[in-house]
């Protein structure tokens, strides 16, 4: 369901959207909770939002960056400075919009884990979402690693029984063979038309991507790749204040833990699993 001013979307209301837009807003409309928004424009923003989010999925499966572990990440050491961890760093001087699209732009030069694509693909989306001016105040000390982001970009994970186009979803393979660890799982972005984009995968059906991932499980195991029930979105309040955005206007931010635990391609849950070790904090 859909509230738009505290008023029920009808399937009428949606005539002027594009195809992609109505099929996230059908979506919506069948979901078992509420959707509210203050008014039309806020929908409009969230669906492009999403909109944009698949996007930048597809043109990174376009592009050349391509899947590794932390051990052997690399970036354009002309926008990002590489840390031992295996995370891109900002360098002082550059703008974050420009870092950004590079990672698209030449792909070749980079190399990086699913979570960390996930994230990138975000970032991106919300590039595209707000324009560079705004996106160069907001996020001005980029740090690139797994699931970490900037505090003005939240992230929310929950366990549903169902997601919508532009959500992460994990594909969860619990008897990952040992010896090759970054097939634990899989993050990926859902598209619309019912297929999935997994950094390394490329756009596969749910079903292409269990069987592969069953293929690189331990001698013995019983139990198979599944899709699990953990949904990762831009959390409500951090799409409102994308929306609602003061260029001119820089809010104080509070320090966010890194936490470097050198496992690949873990769920958002995961990460904030370890960040809630680190001196009890949360991300």
């Amino acid at each position: 369901m859909i509230q738009v001013a505290g008023r029920p979307l009808t399937a009428d209301g949606i005539a002027e959207f594009g195809a992609e837009e109505r099929i996230i807003i059908q979506q919506m409309l069948n979901a078992p909770e509420t959707f509210s928004y203050r008014t039309m424009n806020e929908l409009r923003f969230e669906l492009n939002m999403r909109k944009n989010i698949m996007d930048s999925a597809r043109e990174m499966s376009d592009s050349k960056a391509a899947f590794t572990i932390f051990e052997t990440a690399r970036c354009n050491p002309a926008y990002w400075n590489l840390t031992n961890a295996g995370g891109f760093l900002l360098r002082p001087g550059v703008r974050p919009s420009e870092a950004v699209l590079d990672i698209y732009r030449n792909g070749s030069l980079y190399a990086f884990e699913c979570a960390t694509a996930m994230v990138i693909v975000y970032y991106h989306a919300v590039l595209k979402s707000i324009g560079s001016p705004n996106f160069d105040i907001l996020f001005q000390n980029l740090y690139l690693y797994s699931w970490h982001t900037d505090p003005d970009l939240e992230l929310h994970p929950t366990y549903l029984d169902y997601f919508l186009p532009g959500d992460v979803v994990y594909f969860n393979n619990p008897e990952f063979h040992p010896n090759v660890s970054w097939f634990r799982g899989l993050n990926a972005v859902v598209l619309s038309d019912g297929t999935y984009f997994g950094h390394g995968f490329g756009i596969m059906t749910a079903d292409q991507i269990i069987n592969f991932l069953n293929t690189q499980r331990f001698p013995g195991s019983t139990q198979p790749a599944y899709l699990a029930n953990i949904v990762t979105r831009i959390s409500s309040p951090t799409m409102h204040k994308l929306f609602t955005l003061q260029g001119s206007r820089i809010a104080p931010k509070k320090t966010k833990v890194v936490v470097h635990h050198n496992l690949c391609s873990i769920s958002r849950v995961q990460y904030e699993y370890y960040c809630k070790q680190v001196n009890g904090s949360s991300i």
